[in-house]
């Protein structure tokens, strides 16, 4: 009776297993079926996209892992146009590497007709005296570019911004931003805006400043800008001052909620309104940091350096600087020296300016024969607390 209720059990088993497996080969089945159909939806045959692989590989110089991933927006059978599109762009004095790098942003300038599409614009850029390096440098920043209209979006937007960067090598470097053939009639707005500003007394050089470097600032829509613009002025900028642009950039960029989080983060610190707008006021610059950033400058500063926040907000510029490399290299320096008494306690944050060679000579090489540690210390390879660990331990044993 056990036997046979042995083997009703292994038949059962046995069944339940078989059930399991058909059923997972279904769903393997389903998943393959799927992967096959994504496949040939994506490529119109397996030779076309292990050709396209192979030549953007080979003739294009990218890594396998790009290379798929750039197959998937762009696929051909045969290398024609491809190798038309190669023989052009080294014509103008494309690298293996431009080439790689531009194909890699945007692959399908391989399909681009090298005669109606590329040629056009490059000898535009030509024309205007754009030289070779500086035809590679936008290109290769911002391929996209070429598919753009010469007569509706190119031809404009360099006009307008000779009107009023004046230069080539300005207008080269606006062109390295893709912001300009991102978004439709761009003159048009950033003319009017352009006129806001020049209408309150923004200097020439400062609006070309806008213009080159922060044209998302500058375009922003007509009305929004002149509320931004007036708000800054209330705040106490002056518009013949460079840190009015940083105030309208951070003002542009930053939503109310979003400034009023970073007033909290200093106010957490002790630092009252009045005392973070006038930070503000110095370097508009610091409401963009990160909640981290500032709370680890403010703790190193602070707490392990003894500084009063107040003294801190007068150098707001000390959150734009590196923590590791800048701030506490030097400020371990210096608290060092204030503990031997050779510099005085009320030194200001205002080392942190000073270039690397003149902040070596100043407080390192110049002390060193004072304090042989300073070099170790200001490379990090010895803390503080080291010192005056080991300062104590020297002092103990002159006493005994």
């Amino acid at each position: 009776m056990s036997t046979n209720f042995f083997c009703k059990r292994v038949v059962s088993v046995s069944l339940t297993n078989v059930g399991l497996i058909l059923e997972i080969s279904k769903t393997q089945m389903h998943f393959l079926r799927n992967a096959r159909l994504l496949f040939f939806r994506s490529f119109s045959s397996p030779k076309q996209h292990f050709f396209t692989v192979s030549y953007l590989i080979n003739s294009c110089g990218l890594s396998q892992e790009k290379a798929l991933s750039a197959s998937r927006k762009v696929q051909f059978e045969t290398p024609e146009r491809a190798d038309s599109v190669l023989a052009v762009l080294r014509d103008y004095g494309f690298t293996n590497t431009h080439i790689s790098k531009a194909v890699g942003k945007y692959p399908l300038l391989l399909t681009a007709d090298p005669e109606k599409t590329l040629l056009p614009k490059l000898e535009f850029f030509r024309s205007v005296g754009f030289s070779g390096p500086d035809i590679v440098s936008i290109v290769v920043s911002s391929p996209y570019i070429l598919k753009r209209s010469l007569e509706n979006q190119i031809i404009p937007n360099y006009n307008f911004l000779k009107s009023v960067v004046m230069m080539n090598e300005n207008i080269v470097r606006a062109f390295i931003s893709t912001f300009w053939f991102s978004v439709q009639n761009v003159p048009d707005t950033v003319a009017a805006n352009i006129a806001t500003l020049q209408e309150i007394g923004v200097p020439i050089s400062n609006i070309r400043f806008l213009v080159k470097y922060l044209p998302n600032v500058v375009s922003q829509n007509r009305e929004k800008f002149s509320t931004t613009v007036k708000k800054v002025i209330e705040m106490g900028f002056s518009p013949l001052r460079h840190s009015f642009l940083n105030a309208v950039q951070v003002s542009c960029q930053l939503t109310e909620f979003t400034f009023e989080h970073k007033m909290g983060v200093y106010r957490r610190w002790g630092l009252t309104d009045d005392e973070i707008m006038l930070m503000f006021r110095l370097d508009p610059i610091c409401m963009r940091h990160s909640e981290k950033k500032i709370s680890s400058v403010m703790d190193f500063l602070v707490n392990k350096m003894g500084w009063e926040p107040v003294a801190i907000s007068r150098y707001p510029s000390v959150f734009a600087r590196s923590l590791e490399q800048n701030v506490i290299p030097r400020c371990s320096v210096v608290k060092v020296l204030q503990m031997k008494g050779v510099v005085k306690k009320d030194l200001s944050l205002s080392i942190l300016a000073y270039t690397e060679k003149n902040f070596v000579n100043r407080f390192v090489v110049k002390y060193e024969q004072d304090v042989p540690e300073l070099l170790s210390v200001y490379k990090g390879k010895i803390g503080i607390s080291d010192l005056i660990f080991a300062s104590e331990e020297i002092r103990t044993k002159k006493e005994l």
